[in-house]
């Protein structure tokens, strides 16, 4: 893949993933192109690699979209994510230090400020979230099961399940990684496996009530041609 080409596929993949450019939404290369600073070819050869890692599809007249997920793909999705992530933790926590479990500290309680906000701070939540389990994962020390959970953890999703939590959810939420922060002081692995896997599936059934609640999809954004 050329530089040119590198370049379009970070940046079009980040503006998915930050949810920017939302599922359903048209892409239009020559609309990209000029938002990468890149000639046509590398936003095609970068469209391409999304197609074949899932985050666009192309219909039969070979307009290309942002991916949306069936229920049942995201199901799938959470519980493989469930069985890495959980493994990451019982991985943690046999390797846990005092200055790792400072640091999950200090990010849940930005997580807690965050939610105590008059208005819950949903995209504070989201980033606090992203940075606990961040910190997990650099603690279990293992970069095939970093390399697993990156293609598994799409922000989409997280965004889409936070934005449907209201104060009582995000505070279950942290009260979750505070059980967690607990297992990783007593360097308990099991104990933090099943609190990781409990705290996994009951944010895929965040989703699919959200999902299931949601009105007929209509593209929000586009880029078109």
């Amino acid at each position: 893949m050329s530089r040119a080409s590198e370049r379009a596929y970070e940046l079009i993949r980040a503006l998915i993933l930050s949810g920017e450019l939302q599922p359903g939404s048209q892409l239009g290369e020559e609309a990209l192109a000029e938002r990468c600073g890149v000639s046509r070819t590398p936003v095609r050869e970068a469209l391409r690699r999304l197609e074949a890692e899932l985050f666009v599809k192309r219909n039969e007249a070979q307009r290309t979209f942002v991916a949306d997920w069936t229920l049942e793909d995201v199901a799938d999705t959470f519980e493989l994510r469930a069985m890495v992530e959980s493994l990451a933790a019982r991985r943690a926590a046999m390797a846990m230090d005092d200055g790792t479990l400072e640091r999950l500290r200090a990010c849940n309680s930005a997580i807690r400020e965050a939610i105590n906000q008059p208005e819950p701070d949903t995209l504070g939540f989201l980033d606090g979230n992203r940075e606990f389990h961040a910190i997990i994962l650099a603690a279990a020390g293992s970069r095939r099961l970093e390399a697993l959970l990156n293609t598994l953890v799409e922000q989409p999703v997280v965004w889409r399940t936070a934005y449907h939590y209201g104060r009582e959810e995000l505070l279950r939420s942290y009260s979750e990684h505070e059980e967690l922060i607990a297992a990783f002081s007593r360097r308990d692995g099991a104990w933090a496996e099943a609190v990781m896997a409990a705290h996994i599936r009951r944010a895929f059934h965040a989703y699919a009530d959200a999902h299931q609640s949601r009105p007929a999809f209509e593209p929000i954004s586009e880029v078109a041609e």
